[in-house]
């Protein structure tokens, strides 16, 4: 535990037995404490409030949480005699991320319902990106009450973009002048056969190499914090390495290139126990697992076929890869590469596939509602726990701690959920006012932010529920839009 004195130490501290005359944290008065706390972000409070009873009783403090309630919300009032400060922030900060309102901050990025849709969408901060065919519409939101937006076009890709990814600027060369920055940059793929790394409104590097569209980038990047690569699958049945550092003598081509799969690739991703292992699936349903790191003439360390085609999504997690298919929830051990379970999905298609392993969930989208799984019962229980309802396909899912969102291109609202008990917390319009939008094409969802794109037309809309005011009132009829069943009573 670090130790406080009224100099900075020229030497390395013994934390234990800190010298004459100078205390722990731990041993610090209430009131200094206090005053410590102003110093550090709400994060490290949490932390360190869990680290000893002294401390904790300390940082629990309503002279605290009423500070940082303040500085978060300066707008909202806090209820008058209101006890137990942290609570208050902890339930003010929950329904905020769970859209709880019916009055969020909102943007119209784009109104012009002519234009082509929005195929994929990204947000960092204040920057929102979207792809409308070979461009890239780059939104910028300031930070005042107006939540004005300004816009660039990225126009490099000669064809079609096909996905889209966030990567931190600090795995790549763009490092070395921008040492301190825990920004993005934006990675894009493209039916012309390329990738382009984007910084600050510009190409910073074109990747060629591919024989065909570019169908895939993994999820994250694969490699050690020495070597780290950008990965990619194609339409040619490759899947090929990318150098993301500066010391390359040819940093546009491909390091590497695997060969195995027979179709086109669907999608990559990268191990959470090894992160120089990369799964790659195909159209076919072949996984595959490529150490990226191996110097051995054939990289590829397994190989497996997966029930049903053509596959949805594939997430990793642990040890385990989870993979989505048309009608199978599947779960492979990456170490073995045995399979944890095969769960058919009946009377119905699988449209998207998200998980929550922290909090055992699995969610998969059909054609008129979302079911949540138990991932613990899987291996021996083929039933869901709960069906949230839509009036549509959901082809859209975002899971976090406090909610399930779900969306499609039938349905002109957006469902938000308790994942804790499945209600139904609200319903979002992602209409613009006299718009001709049916449904939502992407969408993008970050804490207390969601940018949606609507379906058939080209409009753009943002909302930011973060200094809310309003609670919704959901009518009883929509309150029920979900069937939930105890996990103790699962069979």
């Amino acid at each position: 535990m670090s130790s406080f004195s009224s100099r900075a130490p020229s030497h390395s501290v013994d934390m234990a037995h800190p010298p004459a005359g100078e205390k722990t944290l731990a041993e610090l008065s209430p009131d200094a404490v206090a005053h410590c706390a102003e110093f550090v972000d709400v994060g490290d409070i949490f932390s360190l409030s869990m680290t000893c009873k002294s401390l904790r009783s300390a940082l629990y403090s309503d002279y605290i949480w009423s500070r940082l309630y303040k500085e978060r919300w300066p707008n909202h009032q806090v209820t008058c005699g209101a006890s137990d400060m942290r609570q208050v922030y902890l339930d003010r900060l929950i329904a905020v991320q769970q859209m709880k309102f019916e009055d969020p901050k909102s943007v119209v990025l784009v109104s012009d319902t002519s234009m082509n849709i929005h195929n994929h969408v990204v947000m960092d901060r204040s920057n929102i990106w979207a792809s409308q065919g070979s461009d890239v519409g780059w939104y910028k939101l300031n930070s005042s009450s107006e939540m004005t937006a300004g816009s660039e076009r990225l126009k490099s890709h000669g064809a079609r973009i096909t996905n889209m990814r966030l990567i931190p600027i600090s795995d790549t060369f763009l490092s070395r002048n921008e040492t301190k920055s825990t920004k993005n940059v934006l990675i894009t793929s493209s039916a012309d056969r390329t990738i382009r790394l984007w910084w600050k409104g510009k190409s910073q590097r074109c990747f060629k190499g591919h024989n065909g569209p570019v169908t895939a980038l993994a999820d994250k990047i694969v490699g050690s914090d020495e070597s780290k690569f950008l990965t990619s699958g194609g339409e040619d049945c490759t899947v090929r390495v990318w150098s993301l550092g500066s010391n390359h003598k040819n940093n546009n081509h491909a390091v590497a290139t695997f060969h195995g799969h027979q179709k086109p690739l669907s999608f990559l991703s990268v191990a959470w126990h090894k992160p120089s292992l990369l799964i790659s699936i195909s159209k076919d349903s072949k996984l595959r697992v490529w150490d990226t790191a191996s110097s051995n003439s054939s990289p590829c360390v397994g190989s497996t076929s997966i029930l049903g085609m053509p596959p949805v999504r594939i997430k990793c997690h642990d040890t385990n890869c989870y993979i989505a298919t048309r009608s199978f929830i599947n779960s492979i051990d990456l170490r073995t590469m045995q399979k944890n379970f095969s769960v058919p999905v009946k009377n119905s298609e699988i449209f998207s596939f998200e998980i929550l392993p922290s909090n055992w969930m699995i969610c998969t989208g059909l054609a008129d509602k979302a079911l949540l799984w138990d991932i613990r019962k899987l291996h021996q229980n083929s039933a869901p726990i709960a069906e949230l309802e839509s009036n549509g396909k959901v082809t859209l899912l975002h899971m976090d701690l406090h909610k399930i969102v779900t969306a499609g291109p039938d349905d002109n609202f957006i469902n938000i959920f308790e994942p804790a008990t499945g209600n139904l917390v609200n319903r979002l319009d992602c209409c613009v006012k006299d718009g001709n939008t049916n449904g939502v094409i992407s969408m993008a969802v970050d804490k207390s932010r969601i940018v949606t794109a609507g379906f058939p037309s080209g409009e753009l809309l943002f909302k930011d529920f973060i200094d809310c005011s309003k609670p919704v009132n959901l009518r009883e009829n929509e309150a029920g839009l979900s069937k939930f069943w105890d996990l103790e009573t699962q069979n």
